[in-house]
């Protein structure tokens, strides 16, 4: 049997310190590999998201992201952490732009201050008039309201104290899919707080989240009556976000640490 040889990095996203955020792996590729390659790939990093992308003729990169369940419409930290590795391995400054099929082209720039912006939908959510009874009965402390848009449940709390408490019932919230459930507050030291439980899509509770700000930005900026906001993601390993919302598009950004750089050997 022959192998071929693939680049794969291993970053933590939306922190400044190593073995905080949220890790992501990250594989540059030429061209695609098969989606059962790729998805076996993904489960064996076994971490939230392994991002693939591939630069086409335009100079744009088409990204796809796999948790080690299935394939993810949208994912924000990989694609910090994707665009880290752009700048700091592969030689591009400035601004680069990723496409992907939910949310079509997603621009990122590399900010004086080190950040990392990157421009997504505003995906603000509603209100739900009719509540899932897995979804009433599966977060242990029963919110004060409830939301959705088109990735998740927004379950909306009194207090970051609750938000931290909260133990989700896993397999009440499953039932759930294909939507995930983020819970979320206004926080002490920040101006948001939220966890994230995703167990039929990814896992138990994802470390950090960027695609989901999407929706809590635009949310807590109305709540809040600002447009720029510093969020906490409240899990154990924590990551902090800053948030820019305009009525069209939000605008997330954050550091990343870099902790492996290598190669994977590859069937063929």
């Amino acid at each position: 049997m022959k192998f071929s040889k693939f680049p794969i990095y291993i970053v933590d996203a939306f922190t400044k310190e190593l073995f905080k955020g949220n890790q992501a792996a990250v594989m540059p590729l030429d061209s695609w590999l098969s989606e059962s390659m790729m998805q076996s790939i993904a489960s064996e990093n076994n971490l939230s998201e392994t991002a693939f992308f591939v630069k086409n003729n335009e100079g744009i990169y088409e990204i796809r992201w796999f948790s080690p369940l299935k394939e993810i419409d949208f994912c924000g930290h990989a694609t910090l952490a994707s665009a880290y590795v752009i700048f700091n391995y592969l030689g591009e400054k400035g601004t680069i732009k990723f496409w992907a099929k939910a949310v079509n082209t997603i621009e990122v720039n590399l900010r004086d201050n080190g950040l990392i912006e990157m421009s997504f939908p505003n995906r603000a959510p509603e209100r739900v008039s009719e509540v899932p009874e897995a979804l009433k009965t599966g977060l242990f402390i029963t919110p004060l309201e409830f939301h959705k848009n088109q990735q998740a449940y927004f379950a909306v709390y009194a207090s970051e104290d609750d938000v931290k408490k909260v133990v989700p019932d896993l397999e009440k919230l499953k039932t759930l899919a294909p939507l995930d459930v983020v819970v979320t507050a206004p926080s002490v030291e920040y101006d948001f707080a939220s966890r994230y439980f995703w167990p039929a899509n990814g896992g138990v509770e994802d470390p950090v989240t960027g695609s989901i700000h999407a929706g809590l930005a635009p949310f807590w900026a109305k709540r809040l009556g600002k447009t720029e906001l510093v969020a906490l993601q409240a899990s154990q390993r924590t990551g902090v976000l800053n948030c820019r919302v305009t009525e069209e598009r939000i605008f997330i950004s954050g550091a990343c640490k870099a902790y492996l750089e290598g190669s994977i050997s590859i069937p063929f």
